[in-house]
C-alpha cells in the first residue's frame, strides 16, 4: 500500500485508553513513533477538556489542536488556548427527553472547569469540578454540551429514545451505556476534524481516524481511511474501511503499526 497518512485522528477511550482509563504502553510507544516519522497526531473524544489533558501528556503529543466534547470544543495545548467552542439552546430536548424519562441526570458542559449537575453521576463517568445545579439554571443559556444519563436503562433504550422523539436542532451521539451526548446541530468529530485538518492545510484523503464508537461515524467517514476497533457497534464496522482487532487483543497497535 502506497498510501500513508499525514495526520492521524484517534478517538480516547477504547481506542487509546482502556475502559479503566489507563493507557497501554505499546500504544503510547507506536504513537510516539509516528511522531518521530513526522505524522501528526491529534486526539478526538467525547471527553471534555479536563479529561482529555492527562491523556496528551501521557502520550507526549506535540504541541497542536485537539478534539474534545465530540466537535463542539478545539483546544490548542500546550499552553491550553480555547480555539473554538459552539453552542446551542438545549432547554426544549432537555425537557422533552425528562417529560419521557424524569430520572434522567442531566450535566451541562462548563468549558475549562468541569460540569453542572442536576445530581451524582456514576464514578468515572465525569472529570472535572462538578457543580450540582437546578436543570432550570443549567439549560437556561447556551450550552457547548449536554450529557443524559440513565443508570438504570441501557444503551437500545437510549436509541430508542432518541428515535421516538425526533430529537431535532442538535446532533446527539449514544453511548455505551444508557448515555445520550447532546451538542449543537451540525457538530461532531468529523466536522472538527475537518477544521483542525484545515488548518494544517492536511486534506482528508491524507487522514486516518480510529474510533470504536457510534461518536466516531462522522470522522471515520470523513478520513480517507477511516477504521474501527474490533470491539466497535456493527453499525460502526460497516461504515468503516477497515476493521482492526480488538482493543484488548491489540488492535490499535495493530494498525498504527502499518504507518511507522
Amino acid at each position: 500500500m502506497n498510501w500513508r497518512p499525514k495526520l492521524v485522528a484517534l478517538d480516547v477511550d477504547g481506542t487509546v485508553v482502556d475502559r479503566d482509563g489507563k493507557l497501554p504502553d505499546p500504544i503510547r510507544d507506536v504513537v510516539g513513533k509516528l511522531i518521530k516519522n513526522d505524522i501528526r497526531v491529534v486526539l478526538a473524544t467525547g471527553r471534555s477538556w479536563q479529561g482529555t489533558r492527562p491523556i496528551v501528556d501521557d502520550l507526549q503529543l506535540p504541541a497542536g489542536p485537539v478534539v474534545c466534547s465530540n466537535g463542539a470544543v478545539e483546544v490548542r495545548y500546550p499552553p491550553t488556548e480555547v480555539l473554538r467552542s459552539v453552542t446551542f439552546d438545549a432547554s426544549e430536548v432537555v425537557r422533552r427527553v425528562l417529560a419521557h424519562k424524569p430520572n434522567t441526570l442531566v450535566a451541562v458542559e462548563e468549558v475549562g472547569r468541569g460540569y453542572r449537575v442536576s445530581g451524582t453521576f456514576p464514578d468515572g463517568d465525569l472529570t472535572g469540578e462538578m457543580i450540582i445545579s437546578d436543570v432550570a439554571d443549567m439549560i437556561a443559556k447556551p450550552v457547548t454540551r449536554v450529557i443524559l444519563r440513565d443508570p438504570s436503562s441501557t444503551d437500545q433504550e437510549f436509541v430508542d429514545m432518541a428515535n421516538s422523539l425526533g430529537l431535532t436542532g442538535c446532533s446527539y451521539f449514544i453511548g455505551w451505556s444508557a448515555w445520550l451526548d447532546i451538542v449543537p446541530e451540525g457538530v461532531n468529530k468529523g466536522t472538527a476534524l475537518a477544521d483542525v485538518a484545515a488548518g494544517l492545510s492536511i486534506d482528508p484523503s491524507e487522514v486516518l481516524a480510529m474510533g470504536d464508537g457510534r461518536n466516531d461515524l462522522e470522522m471515520l467517514s470523513w478520513a480517507g481511511r477511516g477504521v474501527a476497533l474490533g470491539d466497535a457497534p456493527d453499525e460502526v464496522k460497516d461504515i468503516a474501511d477497515h476493521v482492526t482487532g480488538r482493543f484488548d487483543d491489540g488492535g490499535t497497535v495493530e494498525e498504527l503499526s502499518r504507518w511507522v
